[in-house]
């Protein structure tokens, strides 16, 4: 199937985008490294992911091309539709208000 996203991409450009991939992880997962029992472990989950991915595709840039080359775009779909899920929840919970919070604004910390 010619024009899909994955088949034109080249190693250079798989490996430095796996570098970006590895660097953002390990931010998340040296600032957010909390494995507790509610929404804030998809958060840890998710930095782990990307520094385990961006490791994958420096050191096997070739590889991970070709083979997500030869992957179905069903599995894309339903991955991809999966990240957007796990976004939107992170994204939701992340700025609703919790209940009986205190937040204070700045100027009322003084």
């Amino acid at each position: 199937m010619p024009g899909r996203l994955y088949d034109a991409q080249i190693p250079p450009v798989v490996y430095l985008s796996g570098a970006l991939m590895f660097v953002g992880g390990l931010a998340v997962v040296r600032a957010h490294n909390l494995w507790t029992r509610d929404w804030t472990v998809l958060v840890t989950l998710s930095g782990w992911a990307s520094l385990v991915l961006g490791l994958i595709r420096m050191f096997a840039a070739s590889q991970y091309r070709r083979a997500a080359a030869d992957g179905s775009p069903v599995f894309f779909i339903v991955v991809e539709g999966l990240l957007l899920l796990v976004g939107l929840v992170i994204t939701f919970k992340s700025y609703r208000r919790a209940e009986g919070s205190d937040r204070r604004e700045p100027t009322d910390l003084q």
